[in-house]
């Protein structure tokens, strides 16, 4: 029916909410604007049924392959797409539009990520589908005239980077996939068409959605998580979201020019100005994704394979890794004072050269060899004392240069070995609190990302540095960090989180679990977990950490602060040494999540 390092690249043929600072006041005339939209002719297909409440499995072995995602509709699409003969490709493919309909705080299509890839051969890659700044974006489109940050970065049409994720989904599937391209995202059009039936989560999150985005002055938005009489949806309800649905049909039969040329993308663009933001139908055409060389190293003996910039992650995690391998961690009791207290004392070091140094590498010059070099990184962590915490005011940058955590992550591995850690964001919870109109598309607020004032915390209370200033084109830095470790020349585990700058230290933590601790991945993404970022200058720790560890610390002059929210949320997979099996391990205790296997 129809509805009213200067590293390798290649350009390819051619996105806790709730604890994130407040985004005050609304976009001016946004409910006007919204109220003006004009309908867009959309295909569907007939409906089917909807799907059924899914069990949470928090984790799952098999041998022929393996899925683990923050949604179980999510993970079980993934598998039944290998099962159908797919590879992992095809199958995080059909994930990520899966989560683009279950999982809308994160996942929509209307945002970006990374991806990195492990064939079974050992060759690597990594595809950055990173959104990046409209044409028309300048340096200060963020300050009043005082020069004083408003909130436009983080709330309303002006806050969307242009959105990356149908174009990387597309460049991996048309180079790597196996099936059809529309056998792998019709499952996604089935579950936004029919609906699925809402979890307690779930059913919370499209409650607060609609609230936030009444707040921030779109109601039109909010009624996409609305039952038609303006009510909240309930658990055990079914949510079906045609506009969605109709959108992910049109991408289905026309792949990526679906989303990105002729009139949708017209339509996307008319919008978004209505809205106030600066998008054009151009700046759609010309997004391309970035296929890179990934960061490959060693850590005691193992090979880690993780995205470059501009994502910060991989620079970061292997500043983690190898300082933590130059003082001997391993040797130090898991979470005892001096473990704890040397691990924070290396992230104030390793975010300080992350939040100043990094960028998008097509647009700045990164001193790449140097922050990589176990030299650079050894002197780095040479002062640490080990009775006592450095300021963070104390601790800048290494090398000195000329110039929300609402994000999901999966994981899939297929019979073959081929591996993909995918991890993709609108960057806070519902991105910038926009449904496109006649789309279901939901805006990022990615545009926060980059550094709006020099010395200005973002949302995640990162304070960065030039290197990161918006430009046209350019893509803003992030934390996200897909990473694949193998062991002897055979895969060991994929792993990666959302959760925003918690996400690089969340995955190094539980990789210093599985090598150095010699732990499974099943302990290791259930342990509690720690943060710093450099700046602000505290610890951030899950609740629930021995009160003599916070006390030893604290002694150690170390500034502790509790979360009342989990950090990250990783959906992992490690490869049994011996068996060879694959164990999914989904990150159930923090808000959801589901493994498959088969």
């Amino acid at each position: 029916m129809w509805l009213s390092f200067a590293l390798g690249a290649c350009r390819g043929p051619g996105p806790d909410e709730a604890q994130q600072p407040d985004d005050t006041a609304a976009q001016p005339d946004a409910s006007s604007a919204e109220a003006e939209a004009k309908p867009l002719v959309l295909r569907l297909e007939p409906a089917g049924e909807p799907s059924p409440a899914q069990e949470l499995v928090e984790s799952a072995s098999g041998k022929q392959g393996a899925v683990a995602s923050a949604e179980a509709n999510a993970s079980r699409i993934g598998v039944e797409i290998m099962q159908a003969g797919g590879n992992a490709i095809d199958a995080a493919v059909a994930v990520g539009f899966a989560l683009s309909v279950t999982q809308p705080s994160a996942g929509n299509i209307g945002g970006g990520g990374f991806m990195v890839i492990r064939f079974p051969d050992g060759k690597a890659t990594a595809v950055d589908y990173r959104e990046e700044a409209p044409g028309a974006a300048t340096a200060d489109m963020y300050l009043d005239e005082s020069g004083e940050l408003t909130n436009k970065s983080t709330v309303g049409a002006l806050a969307a980077g242009i959105p990356g994720d149908v174009a990387g989904f597309w460049y991996a599937h048309q180079k790597w996939g196996t099936l059809d391209w529309k056998q792998v995202v019709e499952p996604a059009v089935a579950l936004a068409r029919d609906g699925w039936t809402l979890d307690e989560e779930h059913a919370k999150d499209l409650g607060y959605a609609a609230k936030r985005m009444t707040d921030k002055g779109f109601p039109d938005s909010a009624k996409t998580f609305l039952k038609p009489d303006g009510s909240n949806f309930a658990v055990g309800e079914v949510w079906t979201q045609p506009e969605l649905a109709a959108t992910l049909q049109r991408i289905a039969d026309e792949g990526r020019d679906g989303f990105y040329a002729g009139p949708f993308a017209a339509h996307m663009a008319a919008q978004v100005q209505e809205l106030g933001g600066i998008w054009t139908a151009e700046d759609l055409a010309n997004y391309d994704p970035v296929e890179r060389q990934p960061l490959i190293f060693d850590y005691r003996g193992r090979q880690i394979i993780a995205m470059p910039p501009p994502s910060a992650g991989g620079v970061v995690l292997r500043q983690i890794l190898a300082a933590s391998e130059a003082l001997d961690m391993g040797k130090k009791p898991w979470h005892s004072v001096d473990q704890v207290h040397h691990y924070v004392e290396i992230l104030r070091r390793t975010y300080a050269d992350r939040n100043l140094l990094l960028g998008d590498p097509d647009f700045i010059e990164i001193p790449m060899e140097t922050l990589l070099d176990v030299s650079y990184i050894d002197e780095r962590v040479a002062d640490i004392d080990p009775k006592k915490a450095t300021p963070s005011s104390e601790v800048g940058a290494g090398v000195e240069v000329k110039e929300s955590e609402q994000t999901t992550h999966f994981s899939v591995v297929d019979g073959s070995g081929l591996a993909v850690a995918n991890t993709y964001t609108l960057n806070g919870g519902f991105g910038a609190k926009v449904v496109v109109p006649g789309t279901g598309v939901i805006l990022n607020n990615e545009m926060d990302d980059f550094t709006a004032k020099v010395g200005s915390p973002n949302m995640f209370g990162l304070i960065q540095g030039p290197q990161n200033a918006i430009a046209p084109g350019k893509r803003m830095l992030s934390s996200m960090t897909p990473t694949i470790v193998v062991e002897d020349g055979k895969l060991r585990a994929v792993v990666g989180s959302p959760g925003g700058p918690t996400i690089t230290t969340t995955v190094a933590q539980i990789i210093l679990q599985l090598i150095d601790y010699d732990r499974s991945l099943l302990d290791a993404v259930r342990e509690l977990r720690i943060h710093h970022q450099w700046m602000p200058d505290a610890i951030w720790y899950e609740e629930g950490l021995d009160p003599k560890l916070m006390k030893g610390l604290e002694n150690k002059g170390h500034e502790l602060k509790t979360r009342s929210w989990r950090i990250g949320h990783a959906n992992c997979i490690e490869v049994g040494p011996s068996t060879g099996a694959y164990t999914a391990v989904a990150d159930v205790t923090r808000d959801g999540g589901s493994a498959s296997a088969y």
